[in-house]
């Protein structure tokens, strides 16, 4: 079952900041358990940024996946789109079907809202996840695009 994120329900804030440590655990996060302050800063971020979106995959009454999403609007569509920033699934439920259907879920919501496209990064060294999202019909980018940063500290 899909659940939309409720930053207001503390279950959900505890689920998110659990399969935001899983993620920051992972080898494709930063290979180590989130900083204990940081999971309430997250929660109050994203409670103040309105363009937040956020949807769990719940399965047996345990939340076991995540994708954060930010809303986004497409000048040259003229339309709003839907960035996954974040995209988790619990170690244990990987192989599964799961991200996929949290996938296809996001597909659903865009076309039924009237969005123009779904965009996500993804790191160039995670094969897994390249996997994924080929499956869910995500592909590169034609001309392909670089992610570029600016860090501001």
């Amino acid at each position: 079952m899909i659940v939309r994120v409720n930053l207001n329900d503390w279950d959900h804030c505890q689920a998110l900041i659990r399969l935001m440590n899983d993620y920051m655990q992972d080898e494709m996060g930063i290979g180590e358990s989130m900083p204990k302050e940081l999971g309430a800063q997250i929660i109050a971020g994203l409670k103040r940024h309105d363009a937040y979106l956020g949807f769990f995959v719940c399965i047996e009454n345990e939340y076991v996946a995540l994708a954060n999403c930010n809303l986004n609007y497409s000048t040259w569509k003229a339309k709003p789109l839907i960035n996954i920033h974040d995209f988790i699934v619990s170690p244990a439920h990987r192989q599964k079907g799961v991200g996929l259907f949290l996938l296809k879920f996001i597909e659903e919501f865009a076309v039924e809202k009237g969005y123009c496209r779904i965009n996500l990064e993804v790191r160039q060294d995670n094969h897994k996840a390249q996997q994924l999202y080929r499956k869910a019909g995500f592909k590169e980018c034609d001309p392909s695009n670089y992610f570029w940063e600016k860090q501001i500290e």
